[in-house]
């Protein structure tokens, strides 16, 4: 048994998924410590978005360090705090028209969850917070009281309270339901402060949101004076193709929260942007140690230097999208009667299975192969690709090719 199995805890999962040991990991593949490589489809589950070890990346978190830079100062202003607030201005709030301010409330998704929803109740004065059906937004208590799979909620071990649950718009159901419901709702419209939305649900299934709806959904928001939060966690800094995944849809959040590739290097860094009359903090009322990390502040800029000062990474993304999509609708036709489905936006895709057992095995069969590729879904039934933005068109091809023999072994073993 290796030390990893002896002291490491239960409650890992992904190492699971893949039993192997990673040394080394540069631009769209992970080694493992035999030298083999693995095409990561997976990319820190969308943590990497400009993949691993960028070398321009490195070269600038390398100089800050040589330059004995300040790695930790909380809430302190320093070089690298100011640099980043300056260009995330210039390279993103301001081209898009956008005055946010920023909240800097700890390393995670979940800490912008949790700042968003505690904010939301101090600057309405209400306590109610609407979420939707099998949405994802973190495994801390208060993120977890607006999750929407049921067994993700229970791992709470307590109850989850002053939260209501509504139909996302792969339910088909219109706003006017929405609207409808929250009405119908213990909290009710004049008691809800907040609702929280994902345009693409990552971990629920890559279900995707119309701009029809999300739009129709601010403007219920608006009318009752209910602040909309949109969680960009993995969806934002590009993923979609746009920087953030609501301009699409045309719609200005109230809150947005951003982590994952938000650092742009894989480092812990999160931001609850906040429009400026929600600021109504007082002094230290929400913080925590790790909310000034440094070293993420100097590759979150660089990052939106080298790839925001122009639409190229939102047009690359967008066609290596339709050609990722194209390849998935090919490998549904070739599986007639099998219950596949192609879905996702941009490049967050999926390939909806019969069941989570299927999406295992294509899993599995897919790692064998070298290519690692995650699972989604309330059932697990999705098989969910998340490459890096930067990964090549060829690769793409050859994640396909091994996907397709994926699914084909699958379903001959599930036979």
């Amino acid at each position: 048994m290796s030390i990893a199995e002896r002291l490491d805890s239960e409650v890992r999962s992904y190492s699971r998924r893949w039993p192997v040991v990673f040394g080394r990991a540069r631009g769209s593949r992970l080694y493992g410590v035999d030298g083999r490589p693995y095409l990561d489809f997976f990319a820190g589950a969308g943590t990497l978005n400009y993949g691993h070890n960028h070398p321009v990346l490195k070269r600038a978190l390398v100089d800050y360090l040589e330059n004995d830079g300040v790695t930790h100062a909380l809430d302190m202003w320093t070089v690298a705090r100011e640099n980043l607030l300056e260009t995330l201005e210039e390279k993103i709030l301001a081209p898009r028209g956008l005055e946010y301010k920023v909240v800097f409330p700890g390393p995670a998704g979940a800490n912008a969850v949790e700042a968003a929803l505690k904010l939301a109740r101090k600057a309405t004065g209400r306590k109610w917070v609407a979420h939707f059906s099998n949405a994802f937004h973190g495994m801390t208590l208060g993120a977890l009281s607006v999750n929407g799979n049921p067994a993700i909620r229970r791992s709470a071990g307590t109850a989850l309270a002053d939260c209501v649950e509504l139909p996302y718009d792969e339910d088909h159901l219109g706003v006017a339901d929405i609207e409808g419901r929250l009405a119908a709702s213990a909290g009710g419209l004049t008691g809800t402060a907040a609702v929280i939305v994902e345009t693409v649900q990552g971990e629920g299934g890559i279900n995707v949101a119309r701009a029809e709806w999300m739009r129709e959904l601010a403007a219920v928001c608006r009318r009752h004076g209910v602040l909309l939060i949109v969680d960009d966690i993995q969806m934002g800094c590009g993923r979609v193709g746009s920087f953030f995944s609501f301009e699409d849809a045309g719609i200005e959040p109230d809150m947005v929260c951003l982590s994952k590739s938000i650092s742009g290097y894989g480092l812990p860094m999160a931001l609850t942007l906040i429009r400026p009359e929600l600021d109504v903090w007082e002094p230290a009322e929400h913080n925590g140690t790790f909310r000034g990390f440094s070293l993420a502040f100097v590759t979150a800029a660089e990052s939106m230097r080298l790839y925001w000062s122009d639409d190229e990474l939102e047009k690359s993304t967008r066609a290596k999208g339709e050609q990722a999509a194209g390849g998935l609708e090919q490998i549904v036709a070739s599986y007639p009667g099998q219950g596949l489905a192609a879905c996702g936006r941009g490049l967050a895709l999926g390939l909806r299975t019969a069941g989570g057992a299927t999406a295992d095995r294509i899993s599995a069969a897919a790692f064998e192969r070298g290519l690692l590729l995650e699972t989604c879904g309330p059932a697990g039934g999705v098989v969910k690709l998340l490459p890096p933005l930067t990964v090549s068109t060829g690769d793409i091809d050859r994640a396909l090719e091994i996907l397709d023999a994926s699914v084909k072994s699958a379903l001959v073993t599930q036979v």
